[in-house]
């Protein structure tokens, strides 16, 4: 099953003297499901807000993953939208976006089209505010597939654990050792 990445804190505002810690650092986390790489941040926390990132990376070239704009249930019940929900101490304040160019991806058998993001990974922000100090959850939602390999099961709601306070984001859980620089 997939493990989250080490937790990392975020530090108080800038402008502040060293205070012989660490550098300051996005909090983060990623897991591995069904063919997918997520890779999540929060960057730009300021005690109250900050942005959610989310970075979807299919593990195998050639598979793309379906549009924000999908219905949930997908069209006659084909694919999964990428998604993060929030539950807990963090609540989104807008939409979730991204960069990445849609097209509709036609079907065989006279199915109708279904808008996906180009093969390869696809990066999510979603501004984010604290509504509680204390656990929050996000739930990642994805499927991935490929017009020649087929389709990967979909990931419908996988738990990221964090904590939140006034200072940071700490995303929860087991994971490898931060690199040393």
């Amino acid at each position: 099953m997939a493990a989250l990445a080490a937790g990392l804190l975020l530090g108080p505002a800038a402008g502040c003297a060293s205070t012989g810690g660490p550098a300051q650092r996005p909090s983060s986390a990623s897991f591995t499901e069904n063919g997918v790489t997520v890779d999540l941040s929060v960057d730009r926390w300021d005690g109250t807000a900050g942005t959610l990132t989310a970075v979807f990376t299919p593990t195998a070239a050639g598979y793309h993953l379906y549009s924000l704009d999908l219905p949930p249930g997908g069209v006659d019940g084909i694919g999964r939208p990428v998604s993060l929900k929030l539950r807990g101490g963090l609540e989104q304040t807008a939409r979730p976006t991204t960069g990445a160019a849609v097209h509709d991806l036609q079907l065989p058998g006279g199915l109708p089209p279904v808008p996906v993001y180009p093969d390869g990974p696809v990066t999510v922000t979603l501004p984010v505010h604290r509504t509680a100090e204390g656990p929050a959850t996000v739930l990642v939602g994805y499927a991935a597939c490929s017009e020649t390999k087929g389709c990967l099961f979909p990931v419908d709601a996988h738990p990221v654990e964090a904590t939140v306070d006034g200072t940071s984001v700490r995303f929860a859980g087991p994971g490898p050792a931060s690199p040393s620089g």
